[in-house]
């Protein structure tokens, strides 16, 4: 369908169909397209863990408190952030320009490729390297007396890349929330769950952290709760 037409028929869908059964080669294919979203430097810090076992499902719908949106939940998909695996995503773009610029030595590069491999060599060590939040919040100083004089980043604490790596999870989430609607099949995001029991359930390793999870289906009527609402857009629109 049209992307204007896909946006409007995307709503958080609370109840689904149980004799419309979704295939989840498509899911798997909309999960696909979600790894296409724009993300903080192409890190892909994210995983997105396919549910279709009905015995896994029932469990899911407990840790997510029985709301509808899980009961009645067809599939589902987990959005996992893994900033824990910046260093291998980081290795990997490495990798990735060689093949593009080659494996050269520095000094006979193109001006760009040594930018490129400067910045996953060396900015994102320092972006990303931590200790207990400590090398984050002398970043943190160093930065502000830097932006004192010029425009500098300034999210240099642990709890600031954090939020860096759950907001491109976000961002394909919602890639694949609309992927989805484009071929007619609905979904809704909860965040209301018990995410320490569906990380032991999904045995996902210490440093993963869940950022939501997608229920999947095909509404009925009643699973949509009422007409969408949203604040006036001369409220939140600025124009400078």
């Amino acid at each position: 369908m049209e992307f204007t037409e896909a946006v409007n028929k995307r709503r958080s869908v609370r109840k689904y169909d149980p004799d419309k059964p979704i295939d989840p080669d498509k899911v798997k294919q909309c999960l696909e397209l979600a790894t296409l979203a724009p993300n903080s430097s192409n890190m892909q810090l994210w995983e997105f863990v396919h549910i279709t076992s009905k015995e896994t499902l029932k469990k899911m719908s407990g840790y997510c408190f029985d709301q509808n949106a899980a009961k009645t939940a067809q599939q589902m998909v987990v959005i996992v952030v893994r900033k824990d695996l910046w260093k291998t995503r980081a290795k990997a773009q490495v990798e990735n320009l060689k093949k593009i610029f080659g494996d050269k030595p520095k000094k006979e590069q193109s001006k760009r490729a040594k930018f490129a491999f400067t910045y996953y060599k060396t900015i994102i060590p320092v972006s990303y390297a931590d200790f207990l939040g400590i090398f984050g919040y002398i970043k943190y100083g160093l930065y502000w007396l830097i932006g004192l004089f010029r425009p500098i980043f300034r999210q240099a604490r642990k709890s600031d890349m954090r939020i860096v790596a759950h907001k491109s999870a976000g961002l394909a989430a919602q890639t694949f929330m609309l992927a989805m609607s484009d071929i007619n099949y609905d979904t809704c995001p909860m965040e209301g769950m018990d995410s320490l029991r569906i990380k032991k359930l999904l045995k996902l390793p210490y440093g993963a952290e869940i950022n939501m999870v997608i229920s999947c289906g095909v509404r009925i009527p009643e699973g949509i709760y009422g007409e969408r609402f949203r604040i006036p857009f001369e409220e939140v629109y600025k124009v400078i």
